[in-house]
């Protein structure tokens, strides 16, 4: 694939590991067995009856016909907020849990911002009866109390991070703190396409899918398996990478990331990562992130906890540099609107991370025969709290 991983994790300029000397063998380890743990027949025969009998894959393709009429095209929603646990995070959670099954790890942990990952991540090891752990950054604990009960009893221990601004940076620092002090037993579940090679490239494997159902449905529902326009909201990136992974050597397929500007790009409350980053290190590979001059990490700010986040990951970086992706941003209140409008006008609460991506199709001129594929992320429930404290309701 043209805009695959090398041999050395590499994306272009971005990617690679950048890790202590203490993780080095854990990462190694990885890199070595996981093409051959994915790739064994026993591994995918399992991967996928788990994704059918469990997640309910495939998830639906939907025609938004309300949507359709008021954008002036043909709107399609992925809808991955169906799946089991509200949201694309349990694709790859599933993989993960598999794949530690088989390198014999005793123990899992994991980051979680919105918690939707947390979640995921808890109920496969419930599933198999491995023993979990999860860190989650205060303020999003309690921005998202309800997945940090959903997680508790599911049987995960989840312990807040305290340092910072207490959201998901600060998570997965000390998650990677926990592996660096437990690295023989302990499998760190990374939730998105970030962190040191093998994690971007497996993480996106694992979620791509969502892009192969998709061409399949279109076919089905269009007659053609490539949409002119593909839009996903981008934290880390695992839902935008799975959404875009089997159309990235379509060219013609216009893919559109969509971030979050928070109170505005220029506002010192935004976590708009390409339009204010610049490259650096972050959580284990190069890619683009939020920092200051002399390389301290800016803390990052979205209403939304799943998009709060400094960086993006590599792949993305890459994607951005050499313009096979736009990026964009939208803000809080733009994103909040459009949750609203899905909700009234398609019967749909998306996730605000969602309402992001739903947000941008007010900024984009269709032609009435254009095909629109959103990936919706996940579903709103966690975010209630947040709509009704900004709608009155």
């Amino acid at each position: 694939m043209k805009y695959g991983v090398n041999e050395y994790g590499y994306y272009g300029d971005f990617g690679g590991a950048y890790v202590p000397e203490m993780l080095y063998p854990n990462v190694e380890e990885l890199r070595q067995e996981y093409q051959k743990i994915i790739n064994d027949d026993s591994f995918k025969a399992e991967f996928n009856q788990l994704l059918r009998d469990y997640v309910g894959r495939p998830s639906p393709l939907y025609y938004a016909k309300r949507y359709s009429e008021k954008y002036g095209a043909n709107i399609f929603f992925k809808r991955e907020d169906l799946n089991h646990t509200g949201s694309h995070k349990i694709n790859n959670a599933i993989g993960q849990i598999l794949l530690a099954k088989r390198l014999g790890k005793k123990r899992i942990i994991a980051e979680t911002g919105a918690g939707q990952h947390g979640v995921a991540t808890a109920t496969v090891c419930a599933l198999m009866g491995i023993e979990c752990v999860v860190y989650m950054g205060e303020i999003d604990m309690e921005r998202q109390a309800p997945n940090v009960a959903r997680m508790k009893m599911l049987g995960a221990k989840v312990v807040p991070a305290t340092s910072g601004s207490k959201t998901l940076k600060d998570a997965t620092n000390e998650a990677m703190r926990d592996w660096i002090a437990n690295p023989v037993d302990t499998h760190y579940i990374i939730g998105s396409v970030v962190g040191p090679y093998p994690y971007p490239d497996m993480v996106a494997q694992f979620q791509s899918i969502i892009s192969a159902e998709t061409k399949k449905q279109l076919l089905e529902q269009t007659g053609s398996e490539l949409p002119h326009y593909v839009l996903a909201c981008v934290g880390g990136g695992s839902n935008a990478m799975g959404m875009f992974y089997h159309f990235l050597d379509d060219e013609e397929v216009k893919l559109i990331a969509v971030e979050a500007a928070g109170k505005g790009v220029n506002s010192g409350h935004s976590a708009a990562t390409t339009a204010l980053g610049k490259e650096g290190v972050l959580h284990g590979s190069r890619t683009i992130l939020m920092q200051t001059d002399d390389g301290q990490v800016v803390e990052p700010y979205s209403i939304s906890a799943g998009l709060d986040y400094p960086g993006i990951g590599p792949q993305h970086a890459h994607l951005y540099k050499i313009n096979r992706a736009v990026y964009v941003s939208i803000t809080d209140d733009e994103s909040l609107d459009a949750g609203l409008l899905c909700s009234q006008l398609e019967g749909i609460i998306p996730a605000i991370e969602t309402a992001h991506a739903l947000a941008y199709l007010e900024k984009v001129t269709f032609q009435p025969t254009d095909n629109v594929v959103i990936c919706i992320s996940g579903r709103g429930d966690k975010d209630l709290n947040t709509y009704i404290k900004h709608f009155g309701f």
